[in-house]
């Protein structure tokens, strides 16, 4: 039943206007509308996906990703995405070349990098 809705993700802020600036100023995002009572901000993408945006004290405590695009060509992402600003995480992983934006393996071409609440967020590209 589940698979066949849309799937959001949620964006846990601990400072909203902080968080928008990096979202709307170095990654691009036009907000779709402000949830006024709550504070949040929902962000729309391809395919009638998108994201909420919302204050919490819990932002940044988790190790994993909270979201990935999945992109046509990765290497074109992560320099355009570098040239706002944005800095990529380096992982040690097996068959991950030290030092490298991009980690190839497992079928797939991936990079990291975090939002000013300490967010994990990706770009996969499918090989």
């Amino acid at each position: 039943m589940l698979q066949q809705s849309p799937m959001y993700a949620y964006l846990p802020a601990k400072d909203v206007a902080r968080a928008r600036e990096f979202y709307e100023k170095k990654l691009g995002f036009v907000p779709q509308r402000t949830e006024e009572e709550n504070g949040g901000v929902v962000y729309e993408f391809a395919n009638g996906t998108g994201c909420f945006l919302y204050p919490t004290p819990n932002a940044g405590t988790s190790r994993a990703s909270q979201a990935f695009w999945q992109v046509d060509n990765i290497e074109r992402e992560v320099a355009e995405l570098k040239e706002r600003g944005v800095q990529f995480e380096h992982y040690d992983m097996p068959g991950v070349e030290p030092g490298r934006d991009i980690a190839i393996g497992g079928g797939a071409k991936a990079a990291w990098f975090k939002d000013t609440e300490g967010n994990t967020l990706a770009i996969i590209q499918s090989m």
